[in-house]
């Protein structure tokens, strides 16, 4: 008797420090988070932003205005495109930029506020994405969105995502994550 009750109380102190060293061992693992989309295109690392003289911008912002400048000039040279933007073209013909302005800030801060951007200041405030892709709830659109056109849509941001040096090629995670980002707006901007 005498052996089993040593037996047990060695297994139980056996049992007890291989917990508790588990335990200790659990609690000490750190977990890296994930880099959200807004910290892997550059993140809140101030820089000169090229566009202001003397200013100071965050990466994350001033990577996603590029890439966002670059694609609305993508998608006005496509004429599979052009047809939604009339209203802008038209100012564009008059010398008249505050629409262009406009839709750069405001998709720059939808794509900052969409890729993770804790800073308010880049928080996008503008319409909801069903609104901004209605035309009888916006009429700076044209017309109401089909697949086929979306699609291309995402095709010429993939090109000015290319122009600014981000491809499937050099960052192919990068691509497919804000590929699938554009994607999750699809049900809002499809209407047609």
């Amino acid at each position: 008797m005498k052996k089993r009750v040593l037996f047990l109380t060695a297994g139980l102190i056996t049992a007890s420090f291989m917990y508790s060293s588990c335990s200790k061992e659990e609690t000490t693992k750190t977990v890296t988070p994930t880099p959200s989309l807004y910290e892997r295109v550059g993140g809140t690392t101030m820089v000169n932003d090229p566009a202001n003289s003397g200013k100071m911008i965050e990466a994350g912002r001033l990577t996603l205005r590029a890439v966002v400048d670059s694609s609305i000039f993508v998608i006005a040279a496509d004429p599979q495109m052009a047809k939604y933007f009339p209203v802008l073209f038209a100012e564009l013909g008059m010398s008249n930029t505050s629409g262009l302005t406009a839709l750069s800030k405001n998709f720059t801060d939808f794509m900052c506020t969409a890729t993770g951007s804790k800073n308010s200041g880049y928080a996008y405030t503008g319409k909801s994405m069903k609104a901004a892709h209605d035309p009888a709830q916006h009429s700076r659109i044209a017309q109401k969105i089909d697949k086929a056109d979306f699609d291309k849509f995402v095709g010429d941001i993939g090109k000015g995502l290319a122009q600014n040096g981000v491809t499937s090629a050099n960052n192919k995670a990068l691509v497919d994550d804000l590929v699938a980002l554009l994607y999750t707006t699809q049900s809002d901007i499809v209407q047609k």
